[in-house]
């Protein structure tokens, strides 16, 4: 070993030891008669020191020619340090140097490499090798690690085997845009890299695995966000002989493990909404419980009151906002401009400010009387002191603009505190969603989610009323995880392809191994899907998932370290019998 200890665990017990440590400088401080260097690992910081009456000579002229990042071993013994860091374990000591050598150099790095850096986004992207020496990156990597090893353990502990599926399969257009692989071997035909591992874990419960998981990596060829990458890793599990209640419970259980396990949470509240209460309620599936601001639906209240712009809207919905009838008209107006915005799409807002005195002031005081807006905040529990903010338009819009108005508000009053958390099972979701452009149905979830028992006839008389036997778990207004009971009949996948316009020579292409696979005594099965990298970061506290992920791409989906996607030789697009298009 090139060290004795790392830099993270000396302390006063060691005072006189003899002790060799290796890592980073981090910076260094020079009197000229003394030299202090700050030496860094992943463990911490220990305070190097040469003086000129007990270092060598030749050693101490050395030490001024060290950099940042230079990469250096140090000889020396554990003293006590004179002016003491109490923000560091070993700011009690500093390593007295016999010698050191420098193991590399070091060019000066593009952006500083502390807690606080001056270095930009892509800038620390391009040098993620850099970034990843902060320690802010660092312990994120250490804290993914912990929850991944947890995650283990415990579905471990039930008997999940982790098996291994693989990453280059058979493209299906459904859903996502596949990620494809040109095979040399057989010229003309592609691979697809896995959206997820759904039908392999299926075949492993036919097989009789009984209970699968996997953390693994799955790949869509789509928009990115903060929250979502073109590569991401899923917790991919499966259970055979269950009901939707059993893996509800095994994966609440997963969840209330790594709350107490990794955060020192216990959470006892483990609510179930249905989807249609949701976004009823919240207008999404995967609403933020941690605060009220309900909506509240007022066409029987604020329609038929010769207000216009009201009375020929599909849905009146309105919230009460605690404690904000403080706002100003200037507030008030920049959430009317935000909910204006491209993004949002709203055509307005109207305001009601719920008075200490009992009264109402509100932007339609010209068609409302304060009976009438009294009944709105009675509609709303709006309590003096509180905003009622309404929105009109077609009801799936306007839920979905409100939605977004009250997830910024929640922002703005700091109503989402990251070491709060309120987990949520969301659960019968349609099975089909219609498509008006392309006149048909599209699965919900996947085409082999299983509907209601109690609903199956419905698929041959009326599909579009049908649930699915799915379930979301949502931490936080984030959704972490689906799954479904699945199909384990031939003839009801039959049923689902013809019902999502798959012609049986369609289904048999895409499908066919699975429909065989149903004919060998196939079992009754379900599972779930957990994203690792959204439930890691808000478990350390943070919705953006790039900075818990290794070496992350951007929003374009590239790497800027290695400069990928690339172009490649002419000789490998011959080899797979490939020609680029012109982009017209």
């Amino acid at each position: 070993m090139l060290r004795t200890n790392n830099c993270g665990e000396l302390n006063l017990t060691h005072l006189g030891s003899k002790v060799t440590l290796a890592g980073w400088v981090q910076k260094t401080r020079n009197k000229g008669f003394m030299i202090w260097v700050d030496l860094r690992d992943r463990y911490g910081i220990t305070q190097i020191i040469f003086d000129e009456e007990r270092t060598d000579k030749k050693t101490l002229e050395r030490a001024q020619n060290l950099g940042r990042e230079f990469v250096i071993q140090v000889e020396g013994t554990v003293i006590e340090r004179e002016s003491k860091n109490s923000n560091i374990p070993t700011g009690a000591i500093e390593i007295l140097a016999e010698s050191f050598t420098i193991l590399n150099a070091s060019k000066t790095p593009p952006f500083t490499i502390e807690n606080e850096t001056d270095g930009g986004e892509e800038l620390r992207m391009q040098y993620r090798y850099l970034d990843i020496r902060r320690k802010p990156v660092c312990e994120n990597l250490i804290f993914r690690s912990k929850v991944s090893l947890a995650i283990r353990n415990y579905l471990s502990s039930y008997n999940f085997i982790d098996v291994e599926t693989p990453y280059l399969i058979k493209s299906t257009p459904e859903g996502a845009r596949d990620f494809v692989v040109p095979s040399r071997m057989n010229s003309g035909e592609f691979y697809a890299l896995p959206q997820s591992p759904q039908t392999f874990k299926q075949l492993l419960m036919v097989g009789g695995m009984d209970q699968y998981f996997q953390i693994v990596k799955c790949f869509r060829d789509e928009d990115l966000r903060a929250d979502r990458q073109p590569e991401f890793t899923q917790i991919d599990c499966e259970m055979t002989f269950v009901e939707q209640e059993d893996i509800l419970a095994r994966f609440e259980g997963l969840l209330i493990h790594l709350l107490k396990e990794i955060k020192g949470v216990e959470v006892s509240d483990f609510p179930r909404m249905t989807y249609a209460e949701a976004m009823q309620k919240y207008g999404n599936d995967k609403p933020d419980i941690r605060f009220g601001m309900e909506f509240a639906e007022l066409n029987e209240l604020a329609k038929g009151k010769g207000f216009p712009v009201f009375d020929q809207q599909e849905l009146i919905v309105g919230i009460a906002v605690t404690g904000a009838a403080s706002y100003t008209r200037k507030q008030i107006d920049a959430l009317i401009d935000w909910v204006k915005r491209p993004q949002i799409g709203a055509n307005g807002l109207i305001w009601v400010k719920c008075n200490e005195d009992g009264s109402f002031k509100s932007s339609v005081d010209k068609f409302y009387s304060q009976e009438d807006l009294q009944a709105w905040a009675s509609s709303t529990q709006a309590k003096a002191g509180d905003l009622i903010l309404v929105m009109g338009g077609d009801a799936h819009k306007t839920r979905t603009q409100l939605s977004a108005l009250r997830m910024e508000l929640a922002e703005q009053l700091g109503l989402r505190d990251p070491e709060v958390f309120a987990p949520l099972w969301v659960v019968d979701f349609p099975l089909l969603e219609w498509d008006e452009e392309s006149k048909r149905f599209h699965a919900m979830h996947h085409p082999f989610t299983a509907p209601k028992p109690e609903q199956m006839e419905l698929l041959a008389t009326d599909p579009a009323a049908v649930n699915a036997n799915a379930y979301d778990l949502v931490l936080n207004g984030n959704e972490i995880g689906g799954g479904s009971i699945r199909i384990h009949d031939a003839a009801v996948q039959e049923t689902m392809f013809d019902l999502l316009g798959f012609t049986k020579e369609e289904a048999q292409a895409q499908f066919g191994f699975l429909m065989e696979a149903f004919q060998y005594g196939a079992p009754p099965h379900g599972g779930i899907a957990l994203g690792l990298d959204r439930l890691v970061a808000l478990l350390g506290g943070q919705e953006t998932i790039r900075d818990f992920i290794a070496f992350p791409k951007n929003n374009s989906g590239r790497d800027l370290m290695i400069d990928a996607p690339a172009s490649i030789a002419e000789t490998q697009l011959d080899e797979l019998n490939l020609t680029i298009k012109a982009k017209e």
